[in-house]
């Protein structure tokens, strides 16, 4: 597998969730980003790095933050409701779809030739699920702008370290490690993969040298995350 070693200019929408903050933490630790644009509804806290800028914005406005996008080459993507079955189906596609969206379109025009996503594992735009139909939908659209790079980041359930959602999740973090046996062959994307790994996955992803649409899962969030730069 081969690394580019030159220098990269990153903007990433959603630096604040679990997995965008693994991911922005890799790439805090790294030494080829020239320039690393954090967009936000409310900035991280506790960022002293020369390479690194911060913008709040409104999601729903990106003619407003063009500007902060013009410039960069790569862009990353974390933006997404935090319980999808909590919010109406309105508001699930205004965040998970229409922001996410509007922020391609913008990155597009800004020149930016590489775009990752996180998304979900058996996304489909003609799923019978609600949530995986949107996100499918979402998918077709960006494939639709043409970016040089599409990497489409599809975790099925994502292992953080604390409970944020309650008791449902708090019985799913303790059950589905339990399932790794069974999830093997064509069963291996539904493997549960650590916040941790998954977010590494996504930052240095950013540094292997190729092009075109690639649709990385449960093997290969482990493969790229353990990638030495």
């Amino acid at each position: 597998m081969t690394l580019e070693s030159n220098k990269y200019s990153i903007v990433m929408l959603g630096a604040s969730g679990a997995v965008g903050t693994e991911a922005l933490n890799t790439l805090l630790e790294l030494k080829n980003i020239e320039k690393l644009t954090l967009l936000g509804r409310k900035p991280i806290p506790n960022i002293n790095v020369d390479f690194v800028s911060q913008h709040q914005i409104s999601i729903s406005d990106p003619d407003a933050y063009q500007e902060y996008v013009n410039g960069h080459t790569v862009a990353i993507c974390t933006l997404g409701v935090g319980e999808s079955s909590k919010v109406s189906k309105e508001e699930l596609i205004k965040v998970d779809k229409t922001a996410v969206l509007d922020f391609a379109a913008a990155c597009k025009k800004a020149g930016v030739k590489h775009f990752e996503l996180l998304a979900s594992v058996s996304l489909n735009a003609d799923s019978s699920s609600f949530y995986l139909r949107v996100k499918g939908e979402l998918v077709e659209e960006l494939k639709k702008m043409n970016f040089e790079r599409l990497s489409i980041f599809q975790p099925s359930m994502i292992l953080t370290a604390t409970n944020r959602y309650g008791i449902s999740q708090a019985i799913i973090l303790k059950v589905w490690p339990l399932l790794k046996p069974l999830l093997f062959g064509s069963l291996r994307k539904f493997r549960g993969v650590p916040v941790h790994t998954l977010g590494q996955a996504m930052a240095k992803n950013v540094f292997k040298e190729t092009k075109g649409y690639e649709i990385l899962q449960w093997d290969e969030f482990y493969s790229v995350s353990s990638l030495k730069l």
